[in-house]
């Protein structure tokens, strides 16, 4: 079989990024490339066809997989589906996450399962691996945190466990942005046992600023010390701002000063899917933000209640924190409102969980009242891949939840929601990524003349800015031939560690 891990020194090193840039770079070669990723743990998630790859989506089943797979897949050119992410597991609580496995709810896991209960997840996982690696010319798995968690190494098929499984070469990126580039490196690869170090074939720098003249002496050092070579330099660029795996880079996340108006999202503590407001962040009249603090809202023009995975939970931090009656006040005052998913269920007058769905069997609480509405949870989850017209414009998203909704009669129907005036709420996801829609909500809501920005064409335009960068800064050639050959014998064994 024909693969290659990267792996990183941390997690949000460049992983993904360095994973799709490299889908697109072997494609341009004619290579059938698929994106991996053994286990993902984000509340970011896309919807795709199920079974038969045959199958039309009208009439396929649906599986749930990690965001950053199905862009992968994209950036491959080739259908996503849930081999690409067999394990994803979805964070409920501190201790205790969501398990989604080929893309079905499949119970939860501890924290504590993390070095005993989880044999048959690496099951799944490495059957979903051998499944794509028969049928593609080169599998690009991605690794999760690092492949030095040397605590967890027992229990690992996620890193060094699918690169033992699979014989596959690893290649470790770092953030030099970060600063510790090359004790990272270095120390990444003593850590690990002789056989694990056996597969690490080489070494990617990410987001370097600077002259990259004063960079060299350490990069050789470093070839020199561990006896592999560093494949290249990627420089930092603040157009690569692919749909994110996590919440790490939230802070980091708006648009430009000179906008004509203020969209405030509200940051809530379990967020998911925050990918929605994406495409308005490419608006040249919005400057987007997110908001935690109630007087983050007061000056918004729209206000943008986001999806959760965990919606009576973050209900009760909002009115904790005052912010309920922000966005009251927001919308009182005449100003638009939009709820996505659990955002929207929050706009409601109760919701119900008797089956104990988030928590606790039987919770019912208040919703802000907003719009006429009900949600009750349910065991078995919808996924759905819904397409519309709302406004006067067509429109596609995506489904992901638990929550059954139930209007009021004469209420009027919302993109699988309701409004009510300004306030607007829709069970799908990814619906501002249609551009006439987006556009015709903007008008609506806040007056905004219609731009002529393509979010599809700049997700594209992304894909192809990094993999020529990839293609400039990187020697592809080399990782390629790292991909169908393996990792060269007689690497050199750091004596950091013994089994």
């Amino acid at each position: 079989m024909s693969g290659l891990l990267i792996a990183g020194t941390t997690s949000d090193a460049g992983k993904s990024v360095l994973t799709t840039g490299l889908c697109r770079a072997f494609a341009r070669r004619g290579l059938s490339v698929a994106p991996y990723k053994a286990q993902n743990m984000s509340n970011n998630s896309m919807v795709c066809a199920e079974g038969d790859r045959s199958v039309e989506i009208g009439s396929a089943r649906f599986a749930e997989i990690g965001r950053a797979q199905w862009v992968q897949a994209l950036a491959a050119k080739v259908r996503p589906e849930p081999a690409m992410n067999p394990v994803l597991l979805k964070p409920g609580s501190d201790r205790r996450s969501h398990v989604v496995v080929m893309g079905q709810p499949a119970g939860e896991v501890s924290a504590t399962d993390f070095a005993t209960g989880r044999r048959h997840l690496a099951t799944a996982a490495h059957a979903a691996f051998d499944d794509l690696a028969g049928r593609f010319d080169i599998v690009l798995a991605e690794g999760a945190g690092s492949p030095a968690e040397i605590n967890l190494r027992s229990s690992d098929y996620v890193n060094m466990g699918l690169a033992r499984h699979a014989d596959l070469p690893v290649v470790v990126v770092g953030d030099i942005d970060r600063g510790g580039l090359f004790a990272a490196m270095y120390g990444t690869l003593a850590l690990l046992e002789p056989e694990d170090q056996a597969l690490i074939a080489g070494f990617v720098v990410n987001k370097f600023r600077g002259d990259l003249g004063l960079l060299e002496p350490g990069l050789r050092s470093l070839e020199g010390l561990t006896g592999r070579p560093v494949h290249g330099v990627l420089p930092w660029n603040p157009q690569l701002w692919l749909d994110s795996e996590d919440a790490l880079d939230l802070e980091g996340r708006r648009s430009g000063s000179e906008a004509k108006a203020r969209v405030a999202v509200v940051r809530l503590p379990r967020i998911s899917n925050f990918t929605d407001v994406d495409a308005l962040g490419l608006e040249p009249d919005l400057d987007v933000t997110f908001a935690s603090d109630p007087r983050d809202l007061a000056d918004a023009d729209l206000v943008v209640l986001p999806g959760t995975r965990a919606t009576i939970s973050d209900l009760a931090w909002l009115r904790a924190r005052g912010l309920d009656q922000a966005i009251v006040r927001h919308v009182r005052a005449g100003r638009p409102l939009l709820g996505i998913c659990g955002g929207f269920q929050m706009l409601g007058s109760q919701i119900v969980d008797r089956d104990g769905v988030e928590g606790d069997a039987g919770a019912a609480v208040a919703g802000l009242g907003l719009l006429p509405i009900t949600t009750e949870f349910a065991a078995e989850k919808v996924l759905r891949l819904p397409a519309g017209v709302a406004l006067g414009a067509e429109t596609a998203g995506y489904e992901i939840h638990h929550g059954r909704i139930t209007r009021s009669e004469g209420a009027e129907e919302f993109l699988g929601g309701a409004r009510d005036g300004d306030v607007f709420g829709t069970m799908w996801h990814g619906s501002l990524e249609s551009d006439a829609f987006r556009r015709a909500f903007l008008h609506v809501t806040l007056g905004i003349a219609p731009s002529t920005v393509s979010f599809p064409a700049a997700r594209e335009r992304r894909m192809e800015l990094l993999a020529g960068l990839v293609e400039e800064h990187l020697d592809v050639d080399a990782l390629l031939a790292l991909a169908q050959r393996g990792a060269p014998s007689g690497l050199p064994i750091l004596h950091g560690r013994e089994r």
